[in-house]
């Protein structure tokens, strides 16, 4: 035992309803994953929505040896994937989605891919998730920095967790919350650990991410980290909404500047669309929290994401609004930088430094609101605190691409 915990096997249930939480390790570099479920029956939970957390291994094609946690939490269904950066593969509450269909259909190891690739941009063969981590040593298109190839948004999301671990509240409300421990370490060039965690209810139509990056290094290190969110129909659609509180938006780069005037709305499924991007630094409340919303076209259907701009100071809003088969998405990315490459963001004064031992803690909520009046609260949130506060609409990119 260990001071107020007992640390339950997976095989002994039985004493667990003495505890003042149940832990376990699903998977520890010692520890190879195996079929695996526990539910609130089986811990003499007595609720009105049911839970469960189950562990299973996907086989066949570049998912081989992929492991899956799914956390059913009595309303929503969700799936982590330990082996891509604890990503959120997707989130339902019944029919309704917060993900995307990507022409990526399997759930690809890391083992299969080379970040290298396609000048940098391999990062993409196995992109399909609801959230995806990126960072933590660099963020952002691919090109090179100080002399050295900077692949699409880090390595995070390609990183497997070297330990996950399960804890579930033993008193009301259950809290369910699943941790995962990444390691981005090279000889001579970084040696980071981020601390991951997912936490939700019983119950509930919504999920966080509280995560904690630590250098573990011996010298001060920059940094960046970017939470590519992205969610296709039926949230999306000819009209949805992007709704945010907004100091500064400015077009990504020249093709966005076409689009600038309705920056805030989604076309239909367009061919030969491919993708606009804006950078959008958005207000926050006097904690530093915001709220972000995007929202179908009658307002009834949407999703609610919160950060705090202390240390996720801007946000990026992708819109591929390609066709259907291509990938119909859009990608709302609270971030320390924007997405472009690493050289370009230092003159911005968005490439930050952790100290030696020193940590970073960075904490994303996801809401899904399912009628009517849940995306009116949501938005009324958005307008109090956006106030009286104007919003400056750039006419030009922050950052002149042409520019080696």
């Amino acid at each position: 035992m260990t001071p107020l915990k007992f640390i339950v096997a997976l095989g002994a249930l039985s004493a667990a309803t003495h505890a003042w939480a149940w832990d376990y390790v699903l998977l520890d570099t010692d520890k190879a994953a195996q079929p695996w479920q526990i539910t609130s029956a089986q811990l003499g939970v007595k609720t009105d929505k049911p839970f469960s957390v189950t562990l299973r291994t996907l086989h066949g094609g570049r998912q081989e040896g992929v492991s899956i946690v799914d956390i059913d939490n009595g309303t929503m269904k969700l799936s982590v994937v330990p082996t891509r950066g604890m990503n959120v593969l997707q989130a339902s509450v019944g029919d309704v989605r917060m993900g995307w269909d990507s022409p990526v259909k399997e759930v690809v190891n890391p083992a299969f891919i080379e970040l290298n690739g396609r000048n940098g941009l391999g990062w993409l063969e196995g992109f399909n998730e609801l959230v995806a981590r990126c960072g933590y040593e660099w963020v952002g298109h691919p090109g090179v920095d100080n002399g050295e190839l900077l692949t699409l948004h880090g390595r995070a999301a390609n990183i497997p967790a070297s330990k996950v671990t399960l804890h579930i509240d033993e008193k009301p409300p259950y809290a369910i919350t699943l941790r995962g421990e990444l390691k981005e370490q090279a000889f001579k060039k970084v040696d980071f650990s981020v601390a991951t965690e997912l936490v939700t209810e019983p119950g509930s139509a919504a999920f966080s991410l509280n995560d904690t990056l630590t250098n573990d290094g011996d010298y001060p290190k920059e940094y960046q980290a970017l939470y590519h969110s992205n969610f296709g129909t039926p949230l999306l659609e000819e009209g949805a909404r992007f709704v945010a509180p907004v100091k500064q938006v400015s077009p990504f780069n020249d093709k966005a500047k076409g689009d600038l005037a309705d920056w805030q709305t989604y076309r239909a499924p367009t061919r030969d669309y491919d993708e606009t991007v804006y950078n959008v630094v958005p207000y926050a409340d006097d904690k530093g929290d915001t709220l972000t919303v995007l929202h179908n076209k009658a307002a009834s259907l949407g999703v609610a994401m919160g950060f705090n701009t202390q240390t996720l100071p801007v946000f990026s809003l992708w819109k591929n609004t390609d066709t259907q088969g291509q990938g119909y998405v859009t990608g709302l990315e609270p971030g320390t930088s924007f997405s472009y490459n690493r050289r370009y963001q230092r003159p911005l004064n968005l490439v930050p430094t952790i100290g030696p031992k020193e940590q970073r803690q960075f904490h994303i909520s996801y809401r899904l609101l399912a009628d009517k009046a849940a995306v009116e609260q949501a938005l009324k949130r958005v307008g109090d605190i956006q106030g009286a506060r104007t919003t400056e609409v750039r006419a030009t990119p922050l950052v002149d691409l042409t520019q080696p």
